[in-house]
């Protein structure tokens, strides 16, 4: 990008482009709730809705995603007007940024206008966790494929098929650098580390506040848009439950309230006695070789690291047997599936207490329109009355005619 005739650019667009399950979820959601106090400190977020830049992204790169690219047609432009209408810093943030092709990319740095000074922000996550967390997202949109065909095709040389192919867009690292910062000067392309296991979760969002300039202390990082994981057994009953919603029984917007919000995020997420999912021994050990070669690949570039790059040498395997997902007991997933029915009783509660609240309501409205309707309508007969006796009474005439002066009528 080049710079204003002054010498300086009129902005700074910082475009942080994932990778997925870096912890995006959770800063985004502390831009969002903030984003008035950071414009009133000259950094925009530019967003009206929570997902923005998720619809945004959606319309740069022409994505299909279960009915919402409709919701996204035009937002990439109107984003991008945004950007060019500010002068200061600005943050654009959404890890499906990450698939992105060189082409869209080149329309992305076009739009945010020559005048702007682009930085290009990846964050990363060794392998090791990611690639479970992967297939959880995948089971958390609709997805039926199991455990291992998941692990075959992410590990296949080929990179074939839908999961595959769509894995190694986000998640390949150094591939995502070659096409978002390849006309970006190094000092400007940052690489912000996800902690270790066992960091403090305000680790995080203080390499995120480093790399977009802000005050980590000065914001409220509660926030109810965290992804956090499954365990084993939660995730093969989502899987399960996937199987019997598939076929016409939800529509993409119920499936996203009904299983994806309340039984993934609300619910199952928030257990904490089931096995963690990890990788297979012969997996962690392909991913571990994968991560060794990313560190040195990225250590290679001159990019500015947030973090240490040493966060993506994972650790060992953990001690005991493997729980593979795809061979969960009904009995094992008894306990979820109960607490399940109990959410779903609970939020379909709620629903009917908000329809008869709507009902309550709209009674209200409707006979405080049939009381008005019936006021006007006296006063409209009295006016009538008082009009044709007028007529006949020389006293309430000249009233009548002073009335309508007045009125200048």
């Amino acid at each position: 990008m080049s710079s204003s005739a002054q010498g300086r650019p009129a902005r700074t667009v910082l475009v942080h482009v994932g990778a997925p399950k870096t912890g995006t979820s959770f800063v985004q959601d502390v831009l969002f709730q903030h984003r008035e106090a950071l414009a009133e400190q000259g950094v925009l977020y530019p967003a009206d809705r929570f997902d923005a830049h998720f619809l945004a992204a959606l319309d740069l790169m022409e994505l299909r995603w279960g009915g919402l690219e409709r919701q996204a047609v035009g937002a990439w432009g109107r984003l991008a007007e945004q950007v060019r209408a500010w002068s200061g810093t600005v943050i654009v943030s959404h890890e499906i940024l990450a698939t992105a092709s060189r082409a869209q990319v080149r329309r992305a740095m076009q739009s945010f206008g020559e005048d702007s000074e682009v930085h290009v922000i990846v964050s990363v996550r060794d392998l090791v966790r990611q690639v479970p967390a992967e297939w959880q997202e995948n089971v958390k949109h609709r997805r039926t494929l199991g455990y291992r065909a998941f692990l075959d095709q992410v590990t296949g040389a080929a990179r074939r098929g839908t999961v595959g192919s769509w894995f190694w867009s986000v998640q390949d690292i150094p591939a995502v650098l070659d096409r978002w910062a390849a006309d970006v000067p190094p000092e400007r392309v940052h690489v912000v580390t996800v902690p270790r296991p066992g960091a403090p979760r305000h680790v995080l969002w203080e390499r995120f506040a480093e790399v977009f300039r802000l005050d980590p202390v000065a914001f409220d990082t509660t926030t109810e848009r965290a992804n956090p994981s499954l365990g084993v057994a939660e995730t093969a009953l989502l899987r399960k439950v996937n199987e019997k919603v598939n076929d016409g029984v939800l529509p993409n917007e119920r499936y996203r309230e009904l299983v994806r919000e309340v039984l993934a995020h609300r619910t199952l997420s928030r257990r904490t006695t089931s096995s963690r999912l990890r990788l297979p021994e012969d997996v962690h050990a392909w991913a571990a070789q994968r991560c060794e070669e990313w560190i040195a690949d990225l250590a290679s570039r001159g990019y500015d690291v947030v973090g240490d790059l040493e966060d993506l040498r994972p650790d060992p395997p953990a001690d005991g047997r493997f729980e593979d997902p795809d061979r969960t007991t009904p009995k094992a997933m008894m306990d979820p599936a109960l607490e399940s029915i109990v959410a779903l009783l609970r939020r379909s509660a709620e629903m009917r207490d908000e329809i008869d609240d709507l009902h309550r309501r709209v009674a209200t409205l409707t006979h405080e329109r049939d009381v008005a309707r019936g006021e006007i309508g006296l006063w409209l007969r009295s006016k009538r009355a008082f009009v044709a006796r007028a007529e006949t009474h020389r006293s309430m005439g000249l009233a009548l005619r002073a009335y309508r002066r007045v009125r200048g009528r």
